[in-house]
């Protein structure tokens, strides 16, 4: 995603959530058929929104179904750009810029160009960017091209709750750090820190007695959670001002996190010099300098959550991914204890 796409109304910052609605499915009644080659997802390693679905598609064994274009960590008010490849063009669509595949199916855009987005590679077009949708439909209607042994990461007879969940999850946390570092007021920042952390309380409430945030086993929720608190001390707590406590001093949540981040899907898409690059060089508003900081130690992400005595499996009676694809891998000095910068 990008915050381009967002604004500032009477101090309060405010998500455009006009997306391309388009679904793929697997009996191509939404005019997209699931099939194998087909489609590519691109994101961007920087993105939590993106990250979802690269995490979900690891999960599900999605990778020889469907093929992943990175983007670089940074981009201008235009477009996501796939400057981290071989002359800066993406080696399947040709493109340099995400924007063509958007221009290709609509050549009067001119909403968000935003990651995750999913294009049909036959034509180039795009076909959603529709971040929530997507990665519930590919544990829903990609479920002929899941590996053996994936988990069921929307299990039918825990969405009422987990929806529930997930809405909450969405507004007051993944939404609610944007709230604080894009708020244009005093008070309009101090209510959102204040819901943030509220949010983060209940949370941890949540969390002190049952491992997953729903049911035994991990699930989307899970995976929403995750790819906003594993940026919080490397971002937002200071970039975005969200500083009543890093997550590294709410010991529920963050042992929570250290437990997600160590299962195989989780900590092994994690960029974190690209995660810092792409807000302290992007928001050059918050940040005029673009100097990207050192810190924080990442190894600590390493060390021993015991969540284990909560009781749960990760994947329940099934399996966990195998080791990454080949060509996806994040480099070895981009995780835990990775130190410098692109």
């Amino acid at each position: 995603m990008s915050e381009g796409n967002s604004y500032v109304s009477g101090g309060e910052y405010t998500r455009d959530s006009n997306y391309i609605p388009d679904r793929i499915t697997a009996d191509g009644s939404s005019g997209w058929p699931v099939e194998a080659g087909r489609y590519r997802l691109v994101a961007a390693r920087a993105c939590p929104w993106a990250n979802r679905a690269v995490i979900v598609r690891r999960l599900l064994g999605l990778e020889s179904a469907i093929s992943l274009g990175l983007c670089g960590p940074t981009h201008d008010e235009r477009s996501w750009t796939f400057d981290l490849d071989p002359g800066g063009r993406d080696p399947v669509l040709g493109y340099e810029r995400l924007q063509e595949a958007f221009l290709a199916r609509f050549p009067d855009y001119d909403r968000g160009i935003t990651v995750p987005a999913i294009v049909d590679v036959p034509t180039g077009q795009v076909v959603t960017n529709d971040f929530a949708q997507i990665t519930l439909d590919l544990s829903t209607e990609w479920t002929a091209l899941h590996r053996d042994g994936a988990p069921d990461l929307y299990p039918e007879k825990l969405r009422d709750e987990m929806d529930e969940v997930m809405r909450r999850v969405y507004t007051e946390v993944n939404n609610g750090v944007y709230r604080c570092g894009f708020a244009g007021s005093q008070e309009a920042y101090d209510q959102a820190h204040d819901r943030l952390f509220t949010a983060l309380d209940w949370l941890t409430d949540r969390l002190a007695g049952q491992r997953y945030l729903v049911g035994e086993t991990i699930t989307e929720a899970d995976v929403r959670l995750f790819t906003t608190l594993v940026r919080f001390d490397a971002v937002y707590h200071g970039h975005f001002k969200c500083n009543r406590q890093k997550l590294s001093e709410l010991p529920v949540l963050w042992a929570y996190a250290r437990d997600l981040f160590q299962t195989p899907g989780f900590g092994d898409t994690i960029d974190f010099p690209q995660i810092k690059e792409h807000y302290y060089v992007v928001h050059a508003d918050l940040n005029p300098t673009r100097i990207i900081p050192q810190g924080p130690d990442t190894s600590t992400w390493l060390t021993p959550h015991g969540r284990e005595e909560l009781g749960g499996a990760p994947f329940g009676d099934g399996t966990p991914p195998g080791p990454v694809a080949e060509g996806e891998e994040v480099p070895t000095d981009s995780g835990p204890g990775g130190v410098g910068h692109r």
